[in-house]
């Protein structure tokens, strides 16, 4: 298994690197035979204003599925543990799901009815953009149906998810409603409507439906 640490605003030293290979592979001891790689990304953030200031984020590759865990506190060997532990149960969770995926019930999509655009989703709000790129990630995105982003979304520990989309070849998202149940975003060919019976284009998409945050 590859284990791969990486720092932000933090040096890695020698201490903090054996505790993370300890916590770590400890988690995923009884999932060697699922895991090909483990990413640590360790971030102290610098703004006095944030009380939860020391971050540890993993992120699992398993035989073409991500799992991933992030935990914050006001202490980095505190937030290793609650991370490993995290990551621990996103893995049973995932090994669950695969032994029993002829079984188990796939979430279910809530149909979306169509409505009208929306002119300005912004309404009295003053629109803010952050004032650089901050951060960038790469990953793999193997075409997929919805039904195995919607799995791929509960295991990332995002509100969203996404991935190409095995039927149309274009890019999808779906995602967590403020009001329960997922929604899917397509493209818009044009001026046509979607034609897809679960999803839903992503400028008539009103304010409840929203995914409930856009951490990434």
């Amino acid at each position: 298994m590859k284990l791969v640490i990486h720092g932000k605003n933090i040096e890695i030293t020698d201490a903090i690197r054996e505790y993370v290979h300890q916590k770590i592979e400890k988690a995923v001891n009884h999932f060697q035979n699922l895991t090909t790689e483990v990413d640590v990304h360790l971030s102290v953030a610098r703004n006095p204003r944030i009380n939860t200031k020391q971050a540890a984020e993993v992120t699992i590759y398993a035989n073409g599925s991500v799992i991933r865990a992030e935990e914050s506190s006001e202490s980095l060997y505190a937030s290793i543990d609650l991370v490993a532990d995290k990551i621990a149960r996103q893995l049973r969770k995932y090994k669950e799901k695969r032994q029993d995926q002829k079984t188990h019930s796939q979430p279910k999509l809530i149909p979306v009815e169509g409505q009208p655009v929306v002119a300005d989703l912004i309404g009295d709000r003053t629109p803010e953009l952050p004032s650089e790129v901050v951060r960038t990630k790469y990953f793999a995105m193997p075409p997929m149906t919805i039904e195995a982003a919607l799995e791929q979304l509960q295991l990332v520990d995002h509100d969203f998810y996404m991935f190409r989309n095995a039927e149309t070849g274009e890019i999808n998202v779906v995602y967590e409603r403020n009001h329960g149940g997922f929604g899917v975003i397509q493209p818009r060919n044009g001026n046509s409507h979607s034609n897809s019976k679960n999803g839903k284009t992503a400028d008539n998409i009103t304010e409840a439906e929203k995914p409930r945050s856009s951490k990434v």
